[in-house]
């Protein structure tokens, strides 16, 4: 089931932050932000097309790339299920 996929990498997430890597404050509350955005769809379990959480998703896949690649591999993870799950 794509949700449990999804559920399974935020908590890889999660896990990555508790790690403790060099981000900002702003940085962290960003992702942060998207992994409630995120949890939020799935307990709903919106079948609806939401391009605003992918295309934030997105955009911190491009922000973490260079200096977070394990962060922004997870957040394409992320993305791809959004979109298998039709988010």
């Amino acid at each position: 089931m794509p949700a449990r996929e999804l559920q399974e990498q935020l908590n890889t997430l999660r896990e990555q932050l508790e790690q403790n890597p060099p981000l900002t404050e702003a940085e962290r509350e960003d992702l942060h932000v998207l992994m409630q955005q995120i949890e939020a769809e799935i307990e709903l379990e919106t079948k609806t097309q939401d391009s605003s959480l992918s295309d934030g998703v997105n955009l911190a896949v491009e922000r973490f790339e260079l200096e977070h690649p394990a962060i922004a591999g997870t957040l394409r993870n992320i993305v791809l299920t959004l979109g298998n799950i039709g988010i």
